[in-house]
């Protein structure tokens, strides 16, 4: 309740009117100490019978303050009692119906009085949907609960957990301008049974309403909050995501959760627990609000949602702790309830108003309002497991769910703020549990923290390559290309590898014998790789990635004095690996369209994951004119390993050590592979000697034969100059010897 005139109400009392007939409670001597009434039932007696004559019940609290004061400090008209119109025989027991020909006129009004704080409520129709609630449960047994995607109040099943008192809201009344005054001062909690009652004094009484009641004192009880994930909360950083943390409120006590924020993510997983002690109905309002982190100014509030535990405790749908689908008396899902299963069939058996339940054939079989239950009906073709408790508790347990009581659930609870408290902020899955300190010690916890990423190894041994496209022309006309293989896992992109060059493939083959090797967190749960970097070099926090686990590999022909040339692709899900063909001659563009018809569905041999091995070929593509054509074909062998077999069985980067597991001898390559320009005999060998060497011998021969020609002109001048001598001095008639 608000302040009245500035002064707190403290001695507050019910006062409740209904056609000029006034009923009022007893004074709650101290609010703050127990704020419900010691006397619970108030009886009314009303006329007329029909709804449409049948005045409004004004509802208003009187606070009684010194020197006789007694101000209305909040008031409530309830216009229509058709919802609370009940058959008080229906409600003794269902299976025993009395009978009602004498029944007049009159009506009784009971009501259960309680003085509580104010919840906020919300509503929106939504379906139920079953999933396995896996991706963040710390746990190696498959546990299977049920998933509301709206608050557990808003399940139609379930009667808003209002089925044992309702909330109504009070109001002040007018103001002093004689308005109305909107504005909520408080909140009344109470129950409405009306039923008409016959003339006759012959004719009994119908069984009196409302005879088991909850101790109208307070009670301390033990709340777990389970937060497990956020979604779609509203950005509050200029990035487009915020820093969300979780802060509890019950009560007096608060729990700020700010250490453990999740950077740079909208739809955070918690996985937290939080534990705290109460005292109901003082503190029944929990407020479980999601902030942003921020390092120099102000946490801003994403949202928050309150939850009346004192509605889940009293509720009949047993909503303080949802009931699992198996009774473990040890292991990661044992049982938390304080009370058995079978002590609370039995309670359950009490309220509806029929016999206690019996069990025969040790505990096997299970008698329940007229009905004969089997052990072995339920528990057909299920795992029977070291932590399973006694069967005559799991026969209990198994006839308790299908009572229509609350299951182990996690439910989605809306996130508003005060600034727009119409406008949804996100959501929180979540669920909580409540166990009051007189029952006993509850059982432990459940462990939600966020499922650890393991370490894998992915090596990839790239082999050879054929039919790769040739995409350059050599200075001697030959088609050929530089061929080199690079890799790299998506998300990774900083770790992208690649093999050496295999220079001058003339026919579209490579030969490497290299071997990649990608190290990568992984969620076995979610089949998802965890990545984790920063955005920006100048931001603080590294930011959280889940993306599948996938491998691409590229073909591409180097170039040293401009950009490489890209030739081909194949991209590689190690969930669904496409199958290998074994020999080059059967690797074709096929492959890639059988993999695309098959991603619908999963298929657990084609998981590399699964396989831990597989070698062959695999098709590379390229887009033209958007189609895909193929581009190459290369030879690997793909192995995961764990983070302890890499230990085991150490493999180095290419042919680096330890070269093992396998040993990588250098590729046979043929001579015409090398490179131009470091070495320049093997280009005057391949290169210019198998083009030319018909012109080289041409040009020899030719040049020996200019020599010849010249050295013949050379010595012919002399010859000619001696033999003209000669002639000149045998005509003189005259005979010298002349020696030259």
């Amino acid at each position: 309740m608000k302040t009245y005139q500035l002064v707190p109400i403290t001695s507050p009392s019910l006062v409740v009117e209904c056609g000029g007939e006034r009923v009022q409670s007893a004074v709650i001597k101290n609010m703050k100490k127990n704020p419900n009434f010691s006397g619970n039932v108030l009886l009314l007696k009303l006329l007329p019978k029909e709804e449409i004559y049948t005045p409004p019940i004004v509802l208003k609290v009187i606070d009684h303050r010194p020197f006789g004061r007694k101000p209305v400090v909040g008031q409530c008209t309830i216009d229509s009692l058709e919802e609370y119109r009940c058959d008080p025989y229906g409600s003794v027991a269902e299976v025993a119906m009395a009978s009602k020909d004498n029944i007049t006129q009159a009506i009784k009004v009971k009501q259960i009085l309680g003085q509580e704080n104010k919840i906020h409520k919300h509503s929106g129709y939504s379906v139920l949907w079953k999933i396995t609630f896996m991706c963040c449960f710390n746990v190696h047994i498959l546990v299977c609960v049920q998933v509301f995607n709206r608050e557990l109040e808003d399940v139609a099943e379930y009667k808003e957990l209002t089925d044992f008192c309702k909330t109504f809201k009070l109001y002040r009344g007018q103001n002093e301008n004689g308005d109305d005054d909107p504005t909520v001062v408080g909140e009344f909690k109470g129950a409405f049974k009306v039923y008409p009652l016959s003339d006759d004094p012959a004719v009994p009484s119908p069984p009196r309403q409302f005879r088991e009641l909850p101790d109208s004192g307070p009670q301390e009880c033990v709340v777990r909050i389970y937060v497990i994930r956020g979604n779609d909360l509203q950005p509050k950083d200029n990035n487009g995501l915020c820093d969300p943390y979780i802060k509890i409120s019950l009560g007096k006590k608060t729990i700020d959760d700010r250490d453990n924020y999740l950077p740079n993510t909208i739809n955070p997983v918690f996985g937290r627990m939080f534990e705290l002690s109460c005292f109901l109905p003082q503190d029944k309002d929990l407020k479980i609000s999601v902030y942003d982190f921020d390092l120099l100014t102000c946490d801003e509030k994403v949202g928050e949602t309150v939850i009346d535990l004192e509605n889940r405790l009293l509720s009949r749908f047993g909503s303080y702790c949802g009931l699992p689908q198996t009774y473990c008396i040890s292991g990661p899902n044992q049982w938390r309830d304080q009370l058995k299963p079978s002590q609370i069939l039995q309670h359950h058996a009490r309220l509806k108003g029929v016999p206690p339940p019996r069990t025969e054939d040790n505990g096997n079989t299970l008698y329940f309002n007229g009905q004969e239950h089997h052990l072995s009906d339920f528990e057909v073709n299920k795992e029977i497991h070291q932590h399973l408790g006694p069967a005559s508790e799991r026969i209990a347990l198994h006839v308790l769910r299908t009572q229509g009581l609350v299951p182990e659930h996690v439910e989605t609870r809306t996130l508003y703020s005060t600034f727009q408290p119409t406008i949804s902020q996100g959501s929180l899955h979540m669920w909580v549990d409540i166990f009051p300190k007189s029952l006993g010690l509850p059982g432990p916890p459940f462990d939600i923290s966020p499922r650890k990423p393991k370490t894998y190894v992915l090596r990839v041994i790239i082999w050879n390559t054929t039919n790769v496209i040739l995409d350059e022309t050599s200075i001697t006309g030959e088609r050929m290309s530089d061929i080199y293989v690079k890799g790299w896992m998506p998300g990774k992109e900083e770790d992208k590898q690649k093999t050496d060059v295999h220079y001058r493939s003339l026919d579209g083959d490579g030969n490497f014998n290299w071997r990649f090797v990608f190290e990568f967190e992984y969620l076995p749960a979610e089949q998802l790789c965890l990545v984790s970097k920063k955005a920006h070099f100048w931001s603080l926090d590294k930011t959280e990635f889940r993306i599948p686990p996938q491998l691409i590999i590229q073909i591409w022909d180097n170039d040293k004095f401009s950009l490489d040339d890209y030739l081909g692709t194949v991209e590689l899900d190690l969930h669904n690996l496409i199958s290998p063909a074994k020999i080059s001659e059967a690797c074709n563009m096929k492959m890639l369209e059988n993999v695309m018809k098959s991603q619908r569905k999963f298929d657990q041999s084609k998981s590399l994951f699964a396989q831990k091995s597989v070698r062959g070929w695999w098709p590379c593509y390229t887009e033209k004119d958007g189609k895909k054509e193929l581009a190459g074909k290369v030879e690997m062998t793909l192995e995961i390993v764990n983070e302890k077999e890499a230990e085991e069985r150490p493999a180095g980067k290419g042919r680096e050590e330890p070269n093992m597991n396998p040993k990588l001898n250098p590729p046979n390559r043929p001579e015409t592979s090398f490179f131009w320009f470091t070495n320049p005999c093997k280009t005057l060998k391949f290169i210019v000697w198998r083009r030319f060497k018909w012109i080289f011998i041409g040009l020899i021969l030719l040049i020996l034969l200019l020599l010849f020609v010249g050295i013949l002109l050379y010595s012919l001048p002399v010859q000619t100059s001696l033999d003209l001598a000669a002639e000149m001095i045998t005509i003189g008639g005259q005979y010298y010897s002349v020696i030259i």
